[in-house]
């Protein structure tokens, strides 16, 4: 384990104004390090703007937090858009530190790039060892490419990024449209709905069986900046709860956080998805990180943020 101090680094995070990237901008304030961001008139998508703003600006970290995300739903309808736009991201950003002699990167995947079937909990070597669960296959291959990318770029030229990869997140900053959303945001914008319009219940998709695993995203924001510190080797890690709930107890937590007392029904047409997907994080744990923030603390304190803001 090697160390790398942020101090007095200028440090890039893209996709400052995502959910993570911004999570990771509050923690890095304590770090003492000037940080970075490329506004909205840098298409990440496009090599050549990506190239002139590294090369005008100079970082000497990368975290590399920007992506085209979405749920079940969104990864079903533009599969192109999610995996050109991820692999365009990904390489012009990771390509374009290596031409500029960044010092050190950090690439951020999903859990998604399991296989579908994988045995549980997740250890990092099951990456590439079965087939992806079909309703986001194309996120997930672009983000395996990220990763490959990454351990290409250390064999050949020693370079020295890293990847980790989040269980589902959530928090500040979430996507709560319903259209587009994880399970979890969306499960609250629905039981706040409803409760606000006194419907007599929520519909959740698939059986509500599913387990999830949930991370909120200051505790990722904390693990990601630590393992910038503290690792440097090929393969990525994975940073998780080391905990997971099926979807059916998730929606019944959420509705007890928001205050709505109907019921919950299942639309069993609509697809489950991956069956169990827990991350093994126990490489994670072994260098020296934990997670602080239980979910329903999590979950009440993202309601807050939700109230205030999403509405």
């Amino acid at each position: 384990m090697t160390g790398y101090n942020l101090e007095g680094k200028r440090v890039y995070v893209a996709g400052h104004k995502g959910m993570v990237g911004s999570g990771i901008i509050r923690r890095l304030q304590s770090e003492g390090c000037e940080i970075l961001i490329s506004d909205r008139s840098v298409d990440l998508r496009e090599q050549a703007q990506v190239r002139e703003w590294y090369k005008d600006n100079s970082p000497d970290a990368v975290f590399v937090a920007a992506a085209k995300v979405g749920g079940i739903l969104a990864n079903d309808t533009y599969p192109a858009d999610f995996l050109y736009d991820n692999l365009m991201i990904e390489a012009n950003l990771i390509g374009g530190a290596r031409a500029q002699g960044v010092e050190k990167l950090m690439f951020l995947g999903s859990s998604c790039i399991y296989p579908k079937m994988a045995s549980q909990p997740i250890g990092e070597d099951a990456l590439l060892t079965g087939p992806l669960e079909p309703t986001n296959e194309w996120y997930a291959i672009a983000k395996i490419a990220g990763i490959k990318l990454c351990e290409a770029f250390r064999k050949q030229y020693g370079s020295d990024f890293i990847s980790g990869m989040p269980t589902n997140l959530y928090g500040p900053g979430d996507n709560f449209d319903l259209k587009s959303s994880h399970v979890l945001p969306a499960l609250m914008r629905k039981a706040h709905e409803a409760k606000e319009r006194g419907e007599p219940h929520i519909t959740i998709w698939g059986t509500g069986t599913p387990c999830r695993e949930f991370l909120h995203v200051d505790d990722c924001a904390d693990a990601c900046v630590f393992l910038m510190k503290n690792y440097s080797a090929a393969q990525h890690v994975n940073i998780g709860s080391g905990v997971d709930i099926p979807i059916r107890e998730l929606a019944e937590l959420v509705c007890d956080v928001v205050g709505f007392e109907g019921g919950i029904e299942c639309d069993t047409d609509k697809p489950d998805g991956t069956p169990r997907k827990l991350m093994d994080s126990a490489k994670l744990q072994e260098l020296g990180w934990s997670p602080e923030i239980t979910l329903e603390a999590g979950v009440r304190s993202t309601y807050e943020w939700f109230l205030k803001n999403s509405l």
